[in-house]
């Protein structure tokens, strides 16, 4: 796969690249600046939340869209083990649980030296479209 960069929406606000999409996995990247980071200089913890979900929201959607079904989040937790300070956040989202209803994924974040920096487990709703909604 190409590497894809979000132009619009949120995800293209703070630069989300997807790198890779495979079968219950994904893996995603942002140059960090300094837009990016909060009053500390640090990467702001919501860079990663926001990863975290729009990965595993794509990557079931991907899955689940041939039978006509949609994804959402549902609930989001991310853990902050190590500090990004500059260079690129690189996330790698594997699928621990692939329910007919609720698929839920752990996100590995990681810096440019491959030195683990934040956990994230996220629950994605699977559902059938309300009529109104776009698939």
């Amino acid at each position: 796969m190409e590497p894809h960069r979000f132009e619009e929406g949120f995800d293209g606000l703070y630069g989300l690249e997807v790198v890779d999409v495979g079968d219950g996995e994904v893996r995603g990247r942002v140059a960090v600046e300094d837009r990016h980071k909060q009053g500390a200089g640090l990467l702001h913890g919501g860079v990663y939340a926001a990863m975290a979900e729009a990965l595993a929201s794509l990557a079931t959607y991907l899955a689940v869209r041939d039978e006509g079904r949609v994804a959402m989040g549902m609930s989001n937790h991310t853990s902050f083990l190590r500090p990004i300070l500059r260079g690129t956040v690189h996330a790698e989202a594997r699928a621990r649980q692939r329910g007919r209803t609720t698929w839920v994924w752990d996100v590995e974040f990681s810096d440019d030296d491959e030195r683990l920096c934040a956990l994230s487990r996220v629950a994605i709703a699977v559902r059938e479209p309300r009529p109104d909604q776009p698939r």
